[in-house]
């Protein structure tokens, strides 16, 4: 028996205690290992960047080798992220059922659960890091650097595209006639000093065009003339010793400069423009230090020398500030006809001298307009179409497929690589943001607001300064973009603010080929299966999609948009939560919705950032949306949501909740939302006093809007907004009966946005002494008192509206010295004002003034 027993200790010591010790071991290290490889996941980002780089650059079997190497990086990294994802659910939801005693025998059972639970992502941790590994060691066994392009045809075709400009007849010029004669004129007149004149905008937007043909026509006005291609890679010495020999007529190699260094270089080139009126051009310029590393070779003399730069970002332009003075042309897209006349002169330059045949001017119109007036666009495509018979259903065909056109047809494939090149510039943290843009259908202006909570939801935002919300960073993520001239600027607000924001057709052509190279997004609406497509991380469903959901089943999805005005089916909601429960962003845009589902399984979307009901006609919340404790943005705009449940309360990490017109019902509990930054709108006259307690505690406030304000109300405003000191933007409307009260005094540093609502006993002395005043609007506020002499030594105000009954005097006097800042006054409905008086003065410190007024305020008043 003994022996028996000795045998069984050593077996159980020699093969079962070795698995065990290991498995125990690989359970401890899943805290450990979940951090690692969350650090791990920006290395293999780096990698994807650079193979992806490659395969653009590649053709044929080479560039689908390079694209399965990308999808196999891709979703490593999804693995990754889901491991941690999934870790970090099962953590949370353990410390939320007992933060004390999961170990402790009571909880026996939860503890084993936790340790098989634990050991699971142990293994699941083993099988990727396993694959990473292998695809670490095969990274580096290829040198990058060191893999040439194979493009053949395509490649030609590229770099004909590129160089063509240079080599234009002036007849095949269109469209440049008004922005040719600025930059003359910029290059001719104007100070001594040396002034940099920048041409920007987007790829292909015919900046090289346009430079060639000034430059051309202004060489007779400079006794030194030079043109220096730039481009993305460059050296300083490399540029300098190609001006020496432009001078010279030299080849570089064989030139005595070609074993200078750099500041001799440099002595150089100042040697030869010294006694010289010049003009340089630097085409192509990328990189925002170009004129730092520049600015020391081009001496300024002040004899009217010039340097042209054209360059795809903005801030290279503004760059040259820091020296010189410097002129900015923003190149606009071609008009309708100049587009339509670029396109005939391609397409039918060969026959016909360049006019569009009758049977076919509907439909090259058609295609013009997709190309949205880009020249590189028109001119490709009017290329590709000049080799097609005149039949026009085929040319209806090919326009009804120009998308698709874009991404395969090797005449038009250099184009949307051409503005790759933009895309491949961009830092790291940008291009998911860019990518973005493809979630929306075509055409669609997007809501900058709305684009900024999403994307920090999503986790693409990222701040080191603790002075700055994620909110603040994402927006200068999205001004850079617009620098960038990757993203269109569609519509401003009133007061000058970007409203919203879209992408060129051609430009979205190539998002959506590097989302589906990245498993970035999908849309339900695309033709294919779904369930073929690889894992998919955002998924967008279009009008006419509830049933191609059906075959996506895929727990990976972090991102679901609804862009459909069909009524989505219930069980296809109902199943999301447990479809999709790492959600990150969650939403319905105009679905007709009346209710959401009772849904148990709610709670498990534990991961969901972003919810927005916008426009869906959803009347209730349910009482389960307290289940969403990581919920940072919930978008209840449009919707006839009135009364908050109870349940909100809960949701510690909410950072904005959003509502329009009629306002909330809440109650004191809205004081555990500390987490807030916008609130708009409360109805203050439900529990007032136990709301604005609340309210007091909601520090991190920077958006606030009150409605049904009472004059009773006086000495709760005046507390509240005094301790609101990040707060940047105040609404408040008056109850339906009453005067407000808003006289009081209010210390408000940083408030810049007023909008008053409302019948005023008389204008609030405050907001007079408003420093970082930007924006003042007024309704309704029934004024009979002048309010501008008050207004007018505030520093900030660029924009004030004064509309519907806010002021119903006779005379509105803006004062002499009066609005140094003022860039636009709007009038409207303000009877019955007679006349307008503007003192000699005012507005003297602004360049420009703009009065607005509305044509049913302009009956009878007159202007002195």
């Amino acid at each position: 028996m003994q022996k028996l027993q000795e045998i069984a200790v050593s077996l159980a010591v020699d093969y079962l205690l070795p698995p065990i010790k290991k498995a125990v071991n690989s359970v401890m290290e899943v805290p450990k290992d979940a951090a690692d490889m969350n650090d791990k996941l920006d290395g293999i980002q780096a990698m994807i960047h650079d193979a992806d780089k490659m395969a653009a650059a590649e053709e044929g079997n080479s560039r689908d080798g390079l694209k399965a190497k990308v999808k196999q990086l891709v979703e490593t990294s999804f693995c990754m992220e889901d491991i941690v994802d999934e870790y970090i659910i099962h953590e949370e939801r353990q410390l939320a059922d007992d933060p004390g005693c999961a170990s402790l025998p009571c909880k026996a059972v939860d503890f084993v659960k936790t340790t098989a639970s634990r050991l699971q992502f142990a293994y699941m941790n083993q099988d990727v890091k396993s694959e990473f590994h292998g695809i670490k060691e095969g990274n580096k066994s290829e040198d990058c650097s060191q893999i040439q392009s194979s493009g053949g045809n395509q490649n030609i075709t590229f770099d004909n595209l590129r160089m063509a400009p240079l080599f234009l007849k002036e007849a095949e010029v269109v469209g440049f006639d008004s922005p040719r004669d600025t930059l003359e004129r910029w290059l001719k007149e104007g100070r001594e000093k040396l002034t940099v004149v920048s041409v920007v905008g987007m790829g292909g937007s015919g900046k090289t065009t346009l430079a060639k043909k000034v430059f051309d026509k202004v060489q007779t006005h400079f006794t030194r003339h030079v043109w220096i291609t730039v481009s993305q890679s460059y050296t300083i010495e490399g540029l300098l010793l190609k001006f020496l020999e432009a001078e010279k007529g030299k080849d570089s190699s064989q030139s005595v400069y070609s074993t200078m260094d750099k500041a001799s270089l440099i002595h150089e080139v100042r040697n030869h423009l010294s006694c010289n009126r010049y003009v340089v051009v630097f085409d192509d310029v990328w990189n925002e230090n170009f004129w730092e590393e520049m600015k020391f070779a081009l001496v300024d003399v002040e004899n009217g020398s010039r340097i042209i730069i054209t360059t795809r970002h903005r801030e290279v332009a503004e760059s040259c500030r820091t020296s010189s003075l410097v002129q900015v042309h923003e190149l606009q897209p071609l008009t309708d006809d100049k587009s339509f006349e670029l396109f005939c002169k391609t397409a039918f330059r060969s026959e016909l001298d360049g006019h569009c045949p009758h049977n076919l001017k509907g439909i090259s119109t058609e295609i013009v307009k997709k190309c949205e007036g880009l020249p590189l666009a028109i001119v490709a495509t009017g290329g590709l179409l000049s080799r097609k018979s005149r039949d026009a259903r085929e040319w209806q065909r090919f326009s009804e497929n120009l998308s698709s056109e874009l991404g395969k047809h090797p005449k038009l494939t250099p184009v949307t690589k051409i503005l790759g090149l933009s895309y491949y510039d961009l830092p790291y943290h940008l291009k998911p943001c860019f990518l973005y843009f493809g979630i929306y259908p075509e055409d669609y202006e997007v809501e900058c607001g709305r684009l900024i909570l999403q994307w920090v939801a999503e986790g693409f935002v990222k701040s080191d300064e603790a002075a700055q919300t994620l909110e603040e960073v994402a927006e200068k993520y999205l001004n850079e973009l617009i620098q960038r001239s990757l993203v269109q600027v569609s519509s401003f607000t009133w007061s000058g603010k970007i409203k919203r924001c879209r992408v060129h057709d051609v430009v979205r052509e190539m998002i959506r080929e590097k989302n589906q190279d990245l498993s970035f997004c999908h849309s339900a609406s695309e033709r294919g299966n779904l369930s073929r497509s690889g894992m998919i991380r955002r998924l967008t469903i279009a009008s006419g999609s509830n049933n191609l959901t059906g075959s996506v089943e895929s727990s990976n999805i972090r991102s679901l948009h609804v862009f459909s005005d069909e009524e989505l089916s219930e069980s296809l909601v109902k199943s999301m939560p447990t479809k999709y429960r790492l959600l990150r962003v969650l939403q319905f845009a105009g679905a007709p919705m009346d209710d959401f589902p009772r849904i148990e399984s709610l709670g498990d979307l534990s991961f969901l950032r972003y919810l927005s009901f916008r426009r869906s006609s959803i009347v209730h919340l349910p009482k389960l949306i307290g289940e969403l404790h990581n919920l940072e943005t919930l978008d209840l705009r449009e919707t006839y949501v009135r009364v908050m449940p109870r349940e909100i309360y809960k949701l510690k990490k909410l950072r904005h909740l959003l509502r329009d017109f009629e306002g909330f019902e809440m109650d004191g509990g809205i004081g555990d939302l500390t987490s807030l930054q916008t609130l708009r709108r409360v109805n203050i006259s439900h529990n007032t006093e136990e709301v604005v307690k609340g309210l007091e505690k909601l520090t991190q406030l920077r958006v606030l809007g009150l409605t049904q304000v009472e004059p009773r109300f006086k000495s709760f405003l005046c507390s509240l907004i005094n301790k609101m000191q990040h707060l940047e933007k105040l609404y408040i409307t008056a109850s339906h009966s009453g005067n407000m009260d808003l006289h009081f005094d209010v210390f408000a540093p940083v408030l810049q946005k007023v909008r008053l609502m409302g019948r005023l006993k008389k204008f609030p002395n405050w907001v007079a002494k408003l420093q970082n005043l930007v924006t003042l609007s007024l309704s309704f506020t029934e004024l009979t008192h002048d309010p501008l002499p008050l207004l007018k030594d505030l520093p900030n105000l660029t924009h004030l509206s004064i509309l519907l009954h806010a002021y119903i005097s006779e005379v509105l006097q803006f004062p002499n010295r009066g609005f140094p800042n003022l860039k636009q006054i709007l009038l409207a409905d303000c009877f019955p004002l007679k006349s307008i008086v503007i003192e000699d003065g005012a507005f003297a410190f602004s360049r420009k003034a703009q009065v607005i007024q509305d044509s049913r305020t302009d009956r009878g008043a007159s202007w002195y």
